[in-house]
C-alpha cells in the first residue's frame, strides 16, 4: 500500500491526515507525510547487540532499512501477534525508519485543533505521546516518533557540540520567538541557541499560542520588528501547525515583515514546495541545528 504523504492537501489549512494502527489494544496515530508505504511482514535479519526497540532489519528495494517494534517502545511485551500486523514504512528526520505494528485501520483527514495536547498529569517528561485525538467511540494517541528514534539512536537528534566551533558570539539583544510541541525539542534547541549567542527566546508549545503571542504585541501598539527579530517554527504542532502559522504571519500586514523559518523532521526535497507556498523564509531540516543557526545569522544580523 503506497501513500501519497498528504501532499494533495493544502498548504496552511490547518488539516493534516493521520493512519490510525493498532498495538495492542490501544488505538495511535501517525501523520501521512511521514509515510512511505505500508507492507506485509517480511523476514528480519537479527543484529546482536543492538538496541532492544530493534528486531533487526530488512531489505526493502535495495535498501537496509531498521526495523522498530512499537510494542517494545509503549511496553505492550505482553500483547500477542496477530494476523493483521503491518510494516509502516516512513521518512523523517533524514532516515527511513520501519514501524512494527499490530494493525493499520484507517486514514482521517482532521484538524490539527481537534489534537489536544496530553495532560502532564499522565503523560510527564518521558512520555512519546504528544497529542489525543477524541472519536466517537475511542481515543487515537498521536506518537512522537522523532524521540522514538532519538532514545534508540541520540546521534540522530540536535547535537549542541556542534556548535562550540563557532566560539563566542552575542546575540542576546536579538529576540527569537520558537513554537515546538516536544518538550525534548524545546529543551535541546534551548541549549543549543543559547550557545550560539541567542540568549533572548521565548518558546510556545504551538503555532496558536505563538501566534496569540505575536498579535498581542502589535495589539499594544508594539512595533513588531523591535520587539521581535525572527520566528522559528516547527510543522507538526495541536492545535496549529507551522505551515499554518506562517501563512497567518505572512498575511498579517503588521507581522509579514517577520523572517520565518520552518525547522522540521519534514522537510524534504518532495515537501518543500508547501513551506514555500505559504512564504516562510528558509527551511532547514532536523537536525541540521548549525545549519539553523547559519540561516538564523544571515536574516537578523
Amino acid at each position: 500500500m503506497e501513500i501519497s504523504n498528504g501532499i494533495l492537501l493544502d498548504s496552511g489549512t490547518n488539516e493534516l491526515e493521520i493512519i490510525e494502527f493498532e498495538v495492542g489494544h490501544s488505538r495511535f496515530g501517525i501523520n501521512v507525510i511521514k509515510v512511505k508505504e505500508i507492507i506485509l511482514p517480511i523476514p528480519v535479519t537479527f543484529i546482536p547487540h543492538s538496541h532492544p526497540y530493534i528486531e533487526g532489519i530488512i531489505q526493502l528495494r535495495g535498501e537496509v532499512l531498521p526495523v522498530v517494534d512499537l510494542k517494545k517502545v509503549l511496553q505492550l511485551g505482553n500483547s500477542a501477534t496477530t494476523e493483521n500486523e503491518k510494516y509502516i514504512v516512513t521518512e523523517f528526520n533524514q532516515q527511513k525508519v520501519v514501524f512494527h505494528v499490530h494493525n493499520v485501520s484507517q486514514i482521517h483527514r482532521i484538524s490539527w485543533g481537534q489534537i489536544e495536547k496530553p495532560s502532564d498529569m499522565y503523560s510527564g517528561d518521558t512520555t512519546q505521546i504528544i497529542g489525543v485525538i477524541k472519536q466517537n467511540d475511542h481515543m487515537i494517541l498521536m506518537l512522537d516518533f522523532e524521540r522514538i528514534i532519538t532514545e534508540i539512536n541520540p546521534e540522530t537528534g540536535i547535537n549542541k557540540n556542534t556548535i562550540k566551533k563557532l566560539g563566542t558570539r552575542e546575540r542576546s539583544s536579538k529576540k527569537v520567538v520558537v513554537a515546538e510541541d516536544s518538550a525534548l525539542l524545546r529543551k535541546l534547541i534551548y541549549d543549543t541557541l543559547f550557545e550560539a549567542g541567542y540568549e533572548n527566546v521565548e518558546f510556545f508549545e504551538n503555532g496558536k499560542d505563538a501566534y496569540n503571542y505575536l498579535e498581542a504585541i502589535v495589539s499594544d501598539g508594539k512595533s513588531i520588528e523591535e520587539e521581535v527579530q525572527l520566528v522559528i517554527t516547527d510543522i507538526e504542532m495541536p492545535q496549529m501547525d507551522g505551515h499554518h502559522l506562517t501563512k497567518k504571519i505572512k498575511e498579517d500586514n503588521q507581522l509579514s515583515k517577520l523572517p520565518v523559518i520552518i525547522f522540521s523532521s519534514l522537510i524534504t526535497e518532495s515537501l518543500r514546495h508547501k513551506g514555500e507556498i505559504v512564504g516562510a523564509d528558509d527551511q532547514v531540516s532536523k537536525p541540521e541545528i548549525m545549519e539553523l543557526i547559519l540561516k538564523m545569522d544571515k536574516y537578523i544580523l
